[in-house]
C-alpha cells in the first residue's frame, strides 16, 4: 500500500498541474532537444496507471536507461508541465513499503526548462519534488559532473542526482538506499540523442 501512496502522491502533483497539448500530436522533443511526453503519456500520468511488469530501458522515449538493476516489479510514468518546465520521468519500484530501506526505487527524470545552462542553475531549478536548495554537493558520478544530496522527505531514503545534460536539458536520478552504489553505472548509462 506504501508504494501505491508514493507513486500517487507525485501522480496527484501531476494531475494537479497536467499538460493538456494540442490535438495533434505532441512532438517527441523540444526546440532544445529535450524528450517531451506524448499526449497518451500524459493521460496515463494523470490516470496513475502503473506498469506491471515495470517497462525497461525505454520507458522513457528520447531517453534510454542502460542499467536498471534487477528487482523492480512495477513502475509507473510521471509526466507535467507547469511555469514554463515540461518534467518527463519514470520510476521503478518493488512491492515493498515506502518506510522499508530495502525498498527498491528508482526515478530517472528529465526536466525540460530553459534556464538550465550550468550545475549551478540546478540550485534554482523550479519543480516541486526532487530540489537541490539544501545540502547538495557537487561529485563526479558515472562520467557526469553533478550535484548530488541525501533523499529526503517525499523522495525517500537513497541518494539524488542530476546535471545539465545541455542548455535546456536537465537529467535527474534518485535511487533508493538499497541502489546507491549502482549509482553511478544508472547515471552513466543514461543516454539521450
Amino acid at each position: 500500500m506504501n508504494k501505491t501512496l508514493t507513486l500517487a502522491a507525485v501522480s496527484l502533483l501531476s494531475a494537479a498541474t497536467l499538460y493538456a497539448p494540442s490535438a495533434h500530436a505532441a512532438p517527441a522533443a523540444t526546440g532544445t532537444g529535450c524528450p517531451t511526453p506524448s499526449k497518451a503519456e500524459i493521460k496515463r500520468s494523470y490516470d496513475s496507471k502503473s506498469d506491471k511488469p515495470a517497462k525497461g530501458a525505454d520507458a522513457l522515449r528520447g531517453v534510454h536507461v542502460g542499467y536498471i538493476p534487477k528487482g523492480f516489479t512495477h513502475g509507473q510514468l510521471v509526466a507535467q508541465k507547469h511555469d514554463g518546465v515540461t518534467e518527463y520521468g519514470y520510476q521503478w519500484t518493488d512491492d515493498r513499503g515506502d518506510t522499508d530501506l530495502k525498498r527498491r526505487f528508482l526515478w530517472v527524470r528529465v526536466v525540460c526548462w530553459p534556464g538550465a545552462r550550468d550545475l549551478a542553475d540546478l540550485k534554482k531549478l523550479p519543480v516541486t519534488l526532487g530540489t537541490f536548495t539544501g545540502g547538495a554537493k557537487t561529485k563526479k558520478i558515472g562520467g557526469h559532473q553533478v550535484l548530488t544530496k541525501l533523499g529526503d522527505g517525499a523522495l525517500g531514503a537513497g541518494r539524488f542526482a542530476g546535471w545539465v545534460e545541455r542548455e535546456g536539458v536537465v537529467v535527474t536520478v534518485m535511487a533508493g538506499q538499497p541502489l546507491v552504489g549502482d549509482l553511478g553505472r544508472i547515471v552513466g548509462g543514461i543516454k539521450l540523442p
